[in-house]
């Protein structure tokens, strides 16, 4: 096995949970299925989202003041699908889904009351496909019927046959302005 497949089998063990993140820019609304999250700060509390360069969703972010970030559980396969196999560019998401305007006008879906909206403090592009919004949460909600025993997040590995919106070839990838041997 070389580098490159072991890491992505640590990463495949890893089992991460997946999020849905949405966005509005004042003109549009967008929102994808995102793997690449993290708490990134304990006071001020601080969370890390990596949205792909490829997605509507991207560019909607650029230019708002705050990000929705949904936490699917394991039996919200069906929205997974709707945010991570659909273009934002093709087809309208939202569409036929229950959402009203959060903080800074993110939408916040009804279904997956497990959530917060944070305010963008800073966004980080390593010179890669992806690039990283930070966000201070403002608004955070659990559901209230499901008790912290019972719920389980919805994992990437329950989510193999997801066909993406975007292919890999689709992301940008720039060369690595911080690669010494470059």
């Amino acid at each position: 096995m070389n580098n490159d497949e072991a890491y992505d089998e640590l990463l495949h063990r890893s089992n991460g949970a997946m999020i849905v993140v949405t966005a509005h820019d004042g003109k549009h609304r967008a929102g994808c299925l995102v793997g690449f999250h993290s708490q990134a700060g304990i006071e001020p509390r601080r969370h890390a989202v990596w949205l792909s360069k490829a997605n509507m969703t991207f560019r909607v972010a650029l230019h708002s003041s705050h990000l929705a970030v949904h936490f699917l559980g394991a039996d919200d396969k069906e929205l997974a699908r709707r945010f991570g196999e659909v273009s934002g560019d093709e087809r309208d998401k939202f569409d036929g889904l229950d959402w009203a305007p959060g903080p800074g006008g993110a939408p916040v879906l009804a279904a997956l009351p497990d959530r917060f909206v944070g305010h963008r403090v800073a966004m980080f592009d390593a010179a890669g496909d992806h690039a990283c919004f930070i966000l201070a949460p403002e608004q955070a909600e659990l559901s209230a019927d499901a008790p912290e025993a019972e719920t389980r997040p919805l994992r990437v590995a329950q989510l193999d046959d997801l066909v993406p919106g975007h292919e890999v070839e689709e992301r940008p990838v720039p060369a690595d302005v911080n690669d010494p041997s470059g």
